[in-house]
């Protein structure tokens, strides 16, 4: 009877974890022989294990990664992809997150700019950290809408505290003046504060005339690749069998 009062008690503190561990305690004969201390011990690690596995997967499941299986583990560095094994340990580490930088991944499509930049946001999951990926026209998009419905503002807001914020296909289409304006207003509230990780297929020498606009252009891009992290991949696709 004590045992399953002390059970209904940790499910009503919303200790499920504990609740599970001393319920599994009952049943464990090697578990009698351990101190009150080692038992109790135990209870909150399984806890605490409890609450981290479940923030990860509610940050993975906000996150809504593309690539939701990509890990910084299984990052390819053989043939000519000519990946810095130093710098993507560096990068695997999240610092630059915690310090509000940005990183920037180029390359030709197939290359893996989608796959690398998903295993980053994984990574900074696993680490507590809050994600939110985006392709960029799909964005774009959002806040149009946003525009039209009235929740422009909210939006911004949400996007401004999310600490890495994920554009995947940066470049890929024209963009008009609200575009450019939504652009400058969702970066400008992450300066300094948050960190942006942008895929694209074009150069980054290249963005200032993609933007055609020579006046915001320099606004967003003082935004962007300002302490910014820049990765250029190169080699073949990554979609071909052979590399898989």
């Amino acid at each position: 009877m004590l045992i399953e009062q002390t059970l209904q008690t940790l499910k009503a503190l919303r200790l499920p974890g504990m609740a599970t561990a001393f319920e599994e305690q009952q049943t464990v004969a090697a578990s009698a022989s351990l101190s009150f201390d080692e038992r109790f011990a135990m209870l909150v690690d399984r806890e605490l294990t409890w609450r981290d596995n479940r923030r990860l997967a509610r940050l993975l499941r906000e996150a809504k990664l593309k690539s939701s299986q990509a890990c910084v583990e299984d990052i390819r560095y053989g043939g000519k992809r000519k990946l810095d094994k130093g710098l993507m340990a560096q990068l695997a580490s999240c610092q630059w997150i915690r310090a509000h930088q940005n990183v920037i991944l180029t390359g030709a499509t197939g290359c893996g700019k989608t796959w690398l930049a998903c295993a980053l946001g994984n990574a900074a999951c696993r680490q507590g950290l809050s994600v939110a990926y985006v392709r960029t026209p799909r964005l774009f998009e959002e806040l149009r809408i946003a525009h039209g419905d009235g929740s422009f503002g909210k939006r911004l807001v949400s996007l401004a505290k999310t600490d890495l914020l994920i554009l995947d296909d940066w470049g890929l289409a024209p963009l008009n003046q609200g575009e450019r304006n939504d652009l400058l207003e969702v970066l400008d509230d992450r300066v300094g504060t948050r960190s942006t990780l942008i895929t694209s297929q074009l150069a980054v020498s290249n963005w200032h005339v993609y933007l055609n606009d020579p006046t915001l252009a320099d606004a967003i891009l003082d935004r962007v690749l300002h302490a910014a992290h820049k990765v250029p991949l190169s080699g073949e696709s990554q979609r071909k069998p052979e590399t898989l």
